[in-house]
């Protein structure tokens, strides 16, 4: 029997995971769509080449390197309730990436690196999740190796990050040693089994810690051990509360080993009862509730060639008010123009399926000709002005020249189309002769990344120029003659002024010293 909308609404759960790189992301992802049933087996991130590659990293670079670089969307369906999983970027000089991910979800799981702790990175998004007011989960991750005790790691996270830690479960075994959790809510005591390579579910015994059964597959040391500690954890951390974890004041924490699946099981149960369902979007003036009558969704992503034999690119929207019907006409507010929108995806690593329909909370793949751009608004209703997506100022600058001038048709697509898709900004140099294109990042892994993209999906060999800039800043507007000035003047995309300085103390010199002109480190229009 089809369902109401409202129904449909109840069902979802949209999330993303955030984590500094290497604290297990992808694996946790993966893990999540074994016990989701949204595959069989799963695939380890690693560089050997007789294992299997993780389902939600479909480039090469990523494979290759054992590292997420673009953001998945994954969609899959358990025990009634449908899951949009959201997979982020996993290195930093991806952040931009990962932020508009965040636009996009309900709720997100905070992983950390037992051994580690908080790292910057985490902290940099889970500020993010603050100001976005979603609550976070967080799944201390890799308790099979000796880390931080536990109780010094829910300090830290008070301490670090300024929210209330509440422990829902507690490691089992020594350092090193991790057998599995207790529940404190059902007060039962689950240990698990290995199996081989964590590619498949691990078998669980239940039990209450007074169980003859559960004492003896602890032993006596790692019996008394967890005794002890549920004593000291009940006499002196505070109890959860539901109501302070969705207003984003307290975050409960879970312990696990994603990559032997262990506590992965009770996580997803736990996740499914206390994650919010689609939440109503906000706008400049006020917000929308997941049930209005007209749809309604807007583009957090772009990603171009995604799959070789298409060489399409895709645009990804999140369904916020509504109802998704393949071939719906609706407006496309930033143009004004009415569009119909035939060509409509879900995809799942590097396959795709024909979405017919798609409820609030799901992620749709829309074949973009050129038209969308981040933060678009598609709608049947009326006009919406969205809070602006994040942006920020890069650090690094290298101007790209092409090796082979046969190739300049193809040169110019891909300059266009990862610039758009945001793995580098481009600027231009309206003094330089010919027009050349400067790439602007984060990160040094953009350009590497926009080098091999360049080269497999467009067939482009390319030499980059590193600049002696490091830091820039938007302008409030043009300079009439740019050499009064010290510093560097080149323009982005939309044709928007941004300075270029040699380092901070430059650029500090130089905003003090330019009068009637103001700088940004976001484009002044958003």
């Amino acid at each position: 029997m089809k369902q109401t909308l409202s129904e449909e609404i109840k069902r979802r759960r949209t999330f993303a995971i955030i984590s500094h790189p290497d604290a297990g992301k992808t694996t946790l992802s993966e893990k999540l769509l074994l016990y989701g049933q949204a595959i069989q087996k799963a695939g380890i991130v690693t560089k050997k080449v007789n294992r299997s590659h993780t389902v939600s990293d479909w480039m090469d670079i990523e494979q290759n390197r054992g590292i997420s670089i673009t953001s998945s969307a994954l969609q899959f369906d358990w025990q009634g309730t449908c899951y949009n999983l959201l997979d982020t970027p996993g290195h930093g000089d991806f952040s931009e990436d990962t932020y508009r991910t965040l636009m996009a979800v309900d709720s997100a799981i905070m992983l950390i690196d037992c051994v580690k702790g908080v790292e910057p990175q985490t902290i940099k998004l889970f500020k993010v999740c603050r100001e976005r007011g979603i609550p976070i989960f967080t799944f201390i991750n890799k308790m099979d190796r000796a880390g931080k005790n536990p109780f010094d790691l829910l300090e830290e996270v008070e301490d670090v990050l300024g929210i209330l830690a509440v422990p829902m479960t507690w490691p089992i075994g020594q350092p090193g040693e991790f057998k599995g959790v207790y529940d404190r809510q059902k007060k039962e005591a689950l240990l698990y089994e290995r199996t081989s390579g964590g590619q498949w579910q691990a078998p669980v015994s239940a039990g209450s810690l007074d169980s003859p059964q559960m004492k003896q597959l602890m032993g006596d040391s790692d019996h008394q051990r967890i005794l002890d500690d549920m004593e000291l954890v009940e006499e002196l951390l505070h109890p959860f509360d539901e109501e302070s974890f969705h207003e984003g004041e307290l975050t409960p924490v879970y312990f696990g080993c994603a990559i032997n699946n262990f506590g992965i099981d009770h996580f997803l149960e736990n996740f499914t009862r206390l994650a919010p369902c689609p939440a109503p979007l906000k706008t400049v003036d006020g917000v929308l509730a997941p049930d209005h009558k007209h749809f309604s969704g807007f583009v957090y992503k772009l990603q171009a060639n995604m799959d070789p034999n298409h060489r399409d690119r895709m645009a990804f929207i999140r369904v916020a008010t509504g109802v998704f019907e393949k071939n719906m006409s609706v407006k496309h507010l930033r143009t004004g123009k009415k569009i119909k929108l035939s060509y409509s995806y879900r995809l799942f690593g590097q396959k795709r399926e024909i979405v017919e329909e798609a409820y609030p909370g799901d992620i749709v793949g829309l074949v973009n000709p050129g038209l969308f751009h981040v933060g678009d608004l598609l709608t049947t209703g009326g006009a919406v002005n969205l809070p602006p997506f994040p942006r920020f100022a890069p650090e690094l600058f290298s101007r790209v020249y092409l090796l082979d001038q046969m190739q300049n048709k193809s040169f110019r697509k891909g300059i266009e189309q990862l610039g758009e898709e945001g793995v580098v900004q481009v600027f231009t140099d309206k003094k330089k002769s010919g027009n050349l294109p400067v790439l602007a990042a984060v990160g040094t892994l953009q350009l590497e990344v926009f080098k091999e993209r360049m080269k497999k999906e467009y067939r482009c060999e390319c030499r980059l120029e590193p600049l002696e800039y490091t830091f820039s800043r938007w302008m409030s507007a043009e300079v009439e003659r740019e050499e009064l000035h010290s510093f560097k003047v080149m323009h982005d995309e939309l044709d928007r002024p941004i300075a270029l300085f040699r380092n901070e103390w430059h650029m500090n010199q130089c905003i003090a010293n330019a009068e009637g002109l103001e700088f940004f480190p976001h484009p002044p229009s958003s």
